[in-house]
């Protein structure tokens, strides 16, 4: 992937965690396509999504890499099983950007670190203040809060209990929060269903 600044870009992006957010989360990790299951109403979503317009960017720790879980090649075929999925259903994912270390590599683009928004930022030229972020967890929440994006949606179908407790502990609290990927879009797009 080139590392040049794109100029600004007039699309309309989103940026998406995807466990807990687009399918379930697991604590035993999706080690395996096997392991995916779409979220309800996660499919919808994003179909909605791509005819209005957006451009949908997954922004994902996925450390399952470098605990030496799985090699990377399995994890190139979970997100290329997933889009192709999603592309069925008539989404569209337009850029996976994920973090692939561990926890004490001290890298800076594991979530809350902004590493991966900025990187996506740089590689199609993203106005991250108009920018909205959907995730489960208080480490989305954070990363999109320092990142500067547009809203920060918390959904309660993945780590929701454990992300309010967290960012109330850091005095932060996310800028709405909804049941699920589907309700957040729709309160995107200006719909109440």
């Amino acid at each position: 992937m080139p590392n040049k600044i794109a100029p600004p870009s007039p699309d309309k992006y989103i940026f998406l965690d995807r466990d807990g957010v687009i399918n379930r989360d697991s604590s035993d990790y999706i080690k395996r396509w096997e392991d995916f299951e779409f979220l309800p109403g996660s499919l919808e979503a994003l179909k909605k999504l791509t005819v209005a317009g957006y451009r949908i960017i997954v922004i994902t720790n996925q450390s399952i890499i470098g605990r030496g879980w799985v090699p990377p090649a399995v994890l190139e075929d979970i997100f290329a099983r997933m889009r192709a999925k999603i592309e069925a259903a008539g989404g569209r994912i337009h850029d996976i950007f994920f973090c692939p270390h561990a926890p004490d590599e001290g890298c800076n683009c594991r979530k809350p670190a902004i590493g991966l928004i900025t990187r996506a930022a740089e590689t199609y030229g993203i106005d991250i203040a108009a920018t909205p972020m959907v995730g489960d967890s208080a480490k989305d929440i954070q990363c999109a809060k320092a990142a500067g994006c547009k809203t920060a949606i918390l959904v309660k179908t993945g780590n929701y209990a454990a992300a309010c407790k967290a960012l109330a502990e850091n005095n932060l609290a996310a800028d709405a929060t909804v049941h699920n990927l589907l309700q957040a879009v729709n309160r995107l797009l200006g719909s109440r269903k």
